[in-house]
């Protein structure tokens, strides 16, 4: 009877297809077929139909039978792949079975077709019944842990393994050692895991009788060892005489039997645990089950603890983040910045020393701005050109540039008495980027080789995000600051040219201005007035006339006295005052003096009639101090009063023009002169 079979040729060639598909028939199979020759026309292929096998030619125009095979491996489907060529040979042959091939036949000798099938066919069913099975037994597991009493002392030990606190991978490990040795009783056991971003494997920990004797060779997944094969392979290697076994990496002379068994969470193996023995075949079949059992708990253990360990970091590295964010919104010091960012990175990243470069863009270079871990001060002279060295060719080409051993390359390293000083290893270059624009440049050093993964590489990122930020808003605030510099210099500059265009045109008070705006400010410092406020006074004081400019000059510069209705419109002049300034914004609080210093304490002055407390301050002090220039300067009309009849006038005002207490301190300061 035939068999159905469902067939996907990727083949260019119809006729070595139908070649293909007679032999198939022949074979005694009533094939459902199609051909593709495309990407494309392959995942859709996969998308319309379940197929029981794909025949791939190996070089096709449009692509090649790896890159099917990618395609297939991508997809994630479970089907027999079997390649078809006739012009390559047995090294390519190889390397495609290793990727993951199932068979290579060659064209025109395919007596192995139909066995190659037949095979992978029952491969793909055993597949697919393990996976059944493996369902089936876990589902059974708690009922056979409890039937076995051999397992309970194996239980019995993990139990307090697996439900103790373990918070770090080194701990648990040498825990899950001692407690092979004391359920099996041989003479060394190690727990190797596989690094998965440079395939090494690390030791975490040894225990044994022994334990010091082993050598402690750096291993790797793709390297010679029992252990590097069993996680390979996934499955135990137990070698009765490892003295006959090729694998087998010497590393205890006293050493006659090894079992290796691997570690495996969910389809990863993580790692392995390697048990030797003095014995020859110390291991056996129930040593083989048993284990297997605890592996799958030790390996649970680990990858629990690993996870644990890996939030901690996380957390501790959003809180590094956290801080740095902080001190970007509480801080503007570009230094204190750079220097909280340091400590982050040595600390996060756990490298020897970092520093910050920052462009100076109107000469593109970079130079020196922090640094922290430094042995020297060398680094402190660093100015590179855009382009020049690692750091100026990181910020240039805008991407991290990392050096992984820097012994390589110290040709190419151009600040070569940094490295002869401080022997630094590896080094990294990160270009600080905001809103677009290169702002500078971190710069990582460490003393050894150093391999970071991609969670340390991320974080790298991040701190180089964050470090960009900080730069950009320190460089921006000092910018604002400038400006708001400039344009307060140019405010005052307008405000002393409209205090000097009033004294031009009223000669009798020339000098008048700057004389008493100098003398209230003296006056408002020895008070305690604070700086922020002293701003306001002065540009009060310098503008107190300006109303004058609404008065004509025929009242302002009359020579003799002047009439009742002349002095209703020359008291007018703090009203003009008010309404040249109140539309100012950055002038409103300086609209005190110009506004009020024709007040007088007991109600009399004008032009509101303000009484007591109901003036301003800074007008009070002001009247007294504007009053005693007027009197003490010379004018066209009358000579100066002496300081003595200054004084007393001054007294004698006291609780009627002028406040008391203002007058005290007026007093003060005139006498200390």
């Amino acid at each position: 009877m035939n068999s159905n079979l469902r067939v996907l040729f990727i083949e260019d060639s119809e006729n070595d297809m139908l070649l293909l598909l007679r032999e198939l028939q022949k074979g005694g199979y009533e094939v459902e077929w199609e051909r593709v020759q495309t990407a494309p026309d392959i995942e859709d292929a996969f998308a319309r139909r379940p197929w029981d096998l794909i025949v791939c030619d190996y070089s096709m125009p449009s692509m090649s039978a790896p890159q099917a095979l990618a395609i297939l491996q991508k997809s994630g489907l479970d089907i027999p792949f079997i390649i078809i060529s006739g012009t390559i040979g047995e090294e390519v042959a190889v390397s495609a079975l290793k990727s993951g091939a199932n068979d290579f036949l060659v064209k025109g000798k395919l007596a192995r077709l139909i066995p190659a099938i037949e095979r992978e066919m029952k491969e793909a069913r055993n597949r697919r019944e393990r996976k059944q099975a493996e369902d089936m037994l876990n589902r059974q597991d708690e009922e056979l842990r409890q039937r076995s009493n051999e397992l309970a002392r194996l239980y019995r030990a993990s139990e307090s393994l697996l439900s103790g606190a373990m918070t770090n991978l080194t701990g648990l490990a040498s825990t899950i050692v001692l407690t092979v040795l004391r359920e099996f009783e041989h003479s060394n056991c190690s727990l190797l895991l596989l690094n998965k971003e440079t395939n090494e494997l690390e030791r975490l920990a040894i225990e044994g009788p022994y334990a010091s004797q082993v050598k402690n060779a750096k291993l790797n997944l793709n390297g010679s060892g029992l252990a590097a094969k069993a996680i390979r392979s996934g499955h135990i290697i137990n070698v009765p005489e490892v003295t006959a076994d090729p694998d087998y990496i010497r590393n205890w002379d006293a050493a006659r039997s090894e079992m290796v068994i691997p570690l495996q969470f969910g389809n990863e193996v993580i790692g392995a645990l390697d048990v030797q023995s003095s014995e020859p075949a110390a291991f056996e079949a129930n040593d083989e089950r048993l284990m297997t059992i605890f592996a799958e708990r030790a390996a649970l253990a680990l990858e629990r603890t690993r996870l644990h360990e890996q939030t901690l970091r996380q957390v501790e590295r959003l809180s590094s983040l956290r801080r740095i964010d902080f001190a970007i919104s509480t801080t503007f010091d570009l230094r204190l910045l750079l220097n909280i960012v340091l400590e982050q990175v040595l600390t996060q990243l756990s490298v020897d020393a970092a520093s910050v470069l920052l462009l100076q863009p109107g000469i593109q270079q970079l130079e020196f701005a922090a640094g922290r871990g430094f042995h020297s001060r060398i680094i402190e002279s660093t100015r590179l050109k855009l382009g020049e060295g690692y750091a100026g060719q990181s910020a240039l080409e805008k991407r991290i540039i990392h050096i992984k051993n820097l012994a390589e390359y110290k040709e190419s390293f151009i600040r070569n008495e940094l490295l002869s000083k401080e022997n630094f290893a590896t080094y990294f270059a990160v270009p600080l980027i905001a809103k677009g624009e290169v702002k500078g440049v971190l710069e990582i050093f460490n003393r050894t080789v150093l391999v970071p993964n991609m969670e340390w590489l991320d974080f790298l990122d991040a701190l180089g995000w964050q470090t960009a930020i900080a730069i950009d808003n320190a460089l921006l605030f000092e910018g604002i600051q400038r400006s708001n510099l400039d344009l307060q210099l140019a405010y005052d500059a307008t405000i002393e040219g409209w205090s000097h265009a009033l004294d031009l045109r009223d000669k009798e008070t020339e000098g008048h201005t700057l004389r008493v705006t100098e003398m209230t400010l003296k006056l408002a410092r020895s008070i305690g007035i604070n700086e922020d406020q002293l701003i306001h006074i002065r540009r009060g004081a310098l503008l107190h006339d300006i109303g004058k400019m609404g008065v004509p000059d025929n009242i302002l510069l009359k020579p003799d006295k002047l009439t009742d209705d002349e002095w209703v419109i020359m008291k007018r002049h703090p009203q003009f005052a008010f309404e040249m300034l109140q539309p100012i914004a950055y002038l409103k609080e300086a609209l005190d003096i110009p506004y009020c210093h024709h007040e007088k304490w007991d109600g009399t002055g004008y032009p509101r009639g303000l009484k007591g407390e109901l003036i301003p301050f800074s007008a009070r002090i002001f009247a007294i101090v504007d009053v005693w220039d007027a009197v003490t300067s010379n004018r066209p009309y009358r000579p100066g009063w002496t300081r003595e009849k200054a004084l007393e006038y001054i007294r004698d005002q006291s609780g009627k023009h002028f406040d008391p207490q203002a007058v005290e301190m007026f007093l003060k300061e005139i006498h200390i002169d």
